[in-house]
Order: structure tokens, then sequence, then C-alpha cells
């Protein structure tokens, strides 16, 4: 997204931490301003808003920005610096890319929730605007804390086309490699979280175990790492699928479409919960950009984006037997696929390609 904002003519400059590595975007004309914090809950997340508000002030003095995004854990510190802006002419935005999660129901949780709040309120009273995730997301915050619709602007999820490209991969080298030659590949990527996070993926093993006896070239292969694994894994185990359910430690992210390439068909299976429903899966994307048919769940963030199309085959919910039936569907129908997935990929190409995504942003910014 930095990227394509500064193609657009910005000057971006991308304040954040890092860890052990320094971070570099290559060809990139984005500005990283990187702290050196190592990841430590709570403590690094403290030390960053430290750093921030010592340092960016004589920042926005030198470089008098036009616009000052920030997030939900850092608008205090837009708060602290309103003074300034104010005088620098610079407007501050609130970016909300997603509500706060409900999964164990903790103090955590709780602070989070707390600190989302105050977080939009400050915005509503102090800030220029708010950007956020997807168009429902929108109608929610709106409708909950009484902001206007034009003060309210939707920066989506975004894919690059170029990166996700179905014409640079056929899969069949990694298949070979991975000794995965014949199978119909049922394929999921991302991290692998505990709680409710992980309960669409326990019930797609669950579906793999009731049809490995059916279809003797399925396989079902999970991509990534997380501190849900052992609980999938021990499911896998479980049910005797050692030879059914393949995991891969997670990849460089240029790597991630030849993964994709070698799949039959993708599966997102999110549960119908306040979660999930707003928001716009860049897994989702991907598999689209791919031309990859999704099996996905019935839920208003996928409708949001498939619609009616034939690249996406939903179901009712994460319930194992219902996953199952659209396995056997796509399986079925695996001939088809091909053509079915082309038209994921006009998706992509019409609203979820970051270049359209920084086109709405910087429409928006114009506009407050």
């Amino acid at each position: 997204m930095s990227n394509e904002m500064s193609k657009r003519g910005h000057i971006i400059y991308l304040f954040a931490m890092r860890s052990k590595n320094r971070f570099a975007l290559p060809n990139s004309e984005v500005h990283l301003v990187l702290a050196p914090l190592r990841h430590v809950p709570i403590i690094s997340s403290s030390l960053y808003v430290l750093a921030v508000l010592l340092f960016l002030p004589f920042y926005i003095a030198a470089k008098k920005f036009d616009y000052v995004i920030v997030e939900p854990g850092t608008s205090f510190v837009g708060l602290a610096l309103a003074p300034l802006l104010h005088l620098t002419n610079s407007k501050i935005v609130l970016d909300v890319r997603s509500t706060p999660l409900k999964i164990k129901d903790d103090f955590r949780e709780h602070m989070h929730e707390l600190l989302f709040r105050n977080s939009v309120m400050i915005a509503k009273r102090r800030f220029q605007g708010i950007t956020i995730l997807t168009r429902l997301m929108k109608m929610q915050i709106c409708s909950e804390f009484g902001l206007s619709s034009s003060f309210v602007g939707v920066w989506t999820s975004g894919v690059s086309d170029s990166v996700f490209d179905p014409h640079k991969y056929t899969g069949k080298e990694l298949r070979k490699r991975l000794g995965l030659d014949h199978k119909f590949i049922v394929f999921h990527h991302g991290v692998l979280g505990k709680g409710r996070a992980n309960d669409g993926l326990v019930g797609t093993i669950k579906a793999i175990a009731m049809l490995k006896n059916r279809f003797d070239d399925l396989l079902l292969f999970l991509l990534g790492e997380g501190d849900g694994l052992n609980i999938l894994e021990r499911i896998t185990k479980e049910n005797d699928l050692e030879d059914t359910v393949r995991f891969h430690s997670k990849v460089d992210y240029f790597e991630v479409p030849s993964f994709i390439a070698m799949s039959d068909v993708a599966v997102v299976p999110l549960a119908n919960s306040p979660n999930w429903r707003f928001q716009c899966p860049l897994k989702l994307l991907e598999y689209l950009a791919m031309e990859k048919v999704v099996i996905v769940t019935d839920i208003l963030a996928h409708r949001e984006v498939i619609g009616k199309s034939q690249s996406g085959i939903y179901v009712q919910s994460i319930d194992p037997k219902e996953i199952a039936a659209a396995i056997t569907f796509a399986h079925d129908n695996r001939d088809r696929l091909s053509d079915w997935g082309k038209a994921g990929r006009n998706i992509v190409e019409d609203a979820y390609t970051w270049e359209k995504v920084a086109r709405n942003l910087d429409e928006y910014l114009s506009s407050i």
C-alpha cells in the first residue's frame, strides 16, 4: 500500500518498531523509520509509544507532513501531538484494521476493547477522519459511535496482482518436489491460532477424516505456524490423518503464490461471529487473484467480496459435515475449477488490487 501511494506522488514515511532484523522494502521509495525494540508483549508497545512521543514532534516539525495516520494503539500519541499538527497544518487520521476480537474474554481483550473505544472517541473529537477496513465495518462504526459517513473512509485489504499472478506459476514443480503428484489438494495458509480463530480449521480436518476413505487422492495442505498448530496436529493424529493432512512451516511472502498454484481448491472457514463478520481476509483475495475456487463460510465478509461468483463455494457453518460436502462438490467438479476460478481474478482486478485501493485512499484523504 505504501509503495502504491508513493507511485501516486506521495512521500511516505513509515514509523514502526522492529525486533531482531532491520526490515527493508526492495526498490521502494518508502522511508522506513524503525525503533529497535525486541518484542515483549505490552512492554514493547508501551516503549514504542514513548519513543514515538519523544521523537515524532521533531520529525513533524522538520517534515511538515500533510497527513499523519495512526493506529488505535498510538491514537493517544496523535492526541498529544494535535497542537503541533495544527500548527503545521497536518491532518491526522485514525486507521482501523479490525474491531476488538472476542476469543478468550480475558483481561487483555477487555483492555484492547477499551483502548479501541477511546481511540475512536478521540478521533471523533480531535482528528480529521477515520479509515476503516470494509464498507460493512464502516456502517457498524458509524452507527455505534454516531459518525457521519463522510468522516469515515474505506481502505480495504488488497493484493498485489503482479506477485499473485497465476500465469507465473503452474504448481507442477512444487507438487513434484513435495511428493504430491496426482493429489487433490485443499489448501489454507496463514497464522494457525488458538481458540475460536482455529475452529474452522478443526472442522476442516474433521471433514477430511470423513472423506479419507472415499477419496484416496485427497490431501489437506496447511501452510503456516502459530500457537494453535499443536492442536491441529493432535486432531490430525487422533484421526489417523498423517498421510492426508500435510503441515508446512511458513514461507517468505513471495513464495506463497507457488504454494497456492499447486492447490486444487482453497478454504477459508471463518465462523459466523462478530470477530470475522466485517473482515476482508487477505488470504481470500490472494486465492481469488490466483484463480482458485474458494470454499468459504456464508458470512457477510465473504459475500461482500465474492457475491454470487462461481469462484466461491459457500457452506452455512464450520460444521465438518458441511465442509465435507463442499470438498466433495469441488472434487466431483475438479475439471471445472479452473474455469470457475477465473471469475475470482476478475473480482480482484475490479476492486482489490493495491493500485485500486491506493486510489480510493488518496481520494478520501483529498476530501478531508
